[in-house]
């Protein structure tokens, strides 16, 4: 198999195929030969492990991830990869291409039915499905130890942002909920094709085996959601906009010691859920 990292014989298969970029699905494949073999060591599966891929494009993370896994689960969402994946990962007898819509699948049934061994998230993800696609990974408590992703700059600084911060966000506290963020490395724009007009960073989220604060969830994030939906607003207002009685607000926000002008992005997720908890 040529170089799946050679821009020329990339789009002379994907010609000969007659495959054509998406902008609707996103669709940046890596060119770029450095990053694929550090994803892939950063997902940290062996041999005798199972890794779930999202989007593997034309399989050059997936050839990747197979030298390295005992098992890898790809799925693809774009049904005309279906002959260029046949070609590209035809020697790769350990990988399963499945398709269909990771955000409609049951991932963690996928998982249990034809995992074995240590599980792991390791994908280049579109970028119009990032967080929605990344909190669902989460909320459906997979059995994975790590999701190592491919993310744009702008939301890798999101979702690694440490909460209490300026560029913390909703995501952001949801994230450190159930998992501990790290940054890996920065990808240029110039290591895709097409090239895409930001950069990227390649981040890892360690699963926690327990969330770092005793809460119930459906109450924090109903909280988390309604504080950031008005980020400019004080939190007080945020929250009355968002449903929530303002005095009650202001009275938990005192018996709390949170200054009254406090905004969210200033609160840590152990403040956050203690609001909650007290409203």
């Amino acid at each position: 198999m040529p170089a799946l990292t050679d821009k020329a014989y990339v789009e002379s298969l994907l010609t000969r195929h007659g495959f054509s970029f998406s902008k609707a699905l996103g669709q940046n494949f890596l060119i770029n030969p450095s990053v694929c073999p550090r994803m892939a060591q950063a997902c940290g599966v062996g041999p005798e492990g199972t890794v779930l891929e999202i989007g593997p494009g034309i399989g050059v993370l997936t050839r990747e991830l197979a030298q390295r896994a005992g098992r890898v689960l790809a799925v693809e969402l774009d049904e005309r990869l279906r002959p260029v994946l046949a070609e590209t990962l035809a020697d790769c007898p350990n990988v399963e291409v499945i398709y269909g819509d990771a955000m409609q699948m049951d991932l963690a049934a996928l998982l249990r039915e034809k995992g074995a061994g240590p599980a792991a998230v390791c994908a280049n993800l579109p970028y119009y499905i990032t967080s929605p696609l990344i909190m669902r990974l989460l909320e459906s408590r997979l059995p994975v130890q790590t999701v190592t992703v491919l993310v744009q700059k702008e939301a890798a600084d999101r979702l690694c942002a440490q909460p209490g911060t300026r560029e913390s966000g909703a995501v952001t506290l949801a994230v450190a909920y159930y998992a501990a963020p790290e940054k890996l490395f920065r990808v240029s724009a110039g290591s895709f094709l097409p090239a895409p007009k930001v950069d990227s960073t390649a981040i890892s989220l360690h699963i926690r085996p327990r969330p770092p604060v005793e809460t119930d969830p459906d109450k924090l994030f109903a909280v988390v959601r309604a504080a950031f939906g008005q980020r400019r607003k004080t939190l007080c207002n945020a929250l009355q906009a968002g449903g929530y009685d303002k005095t009650a607000v202001a009275q938990a926000l005192r018996q709390l010691s949170l200054p009254a002008a406090a905004r969210a992005e200033q609160l840590t997720l152990a403040q956050m859920a203690a609001l909650a908890a007290v409203l």
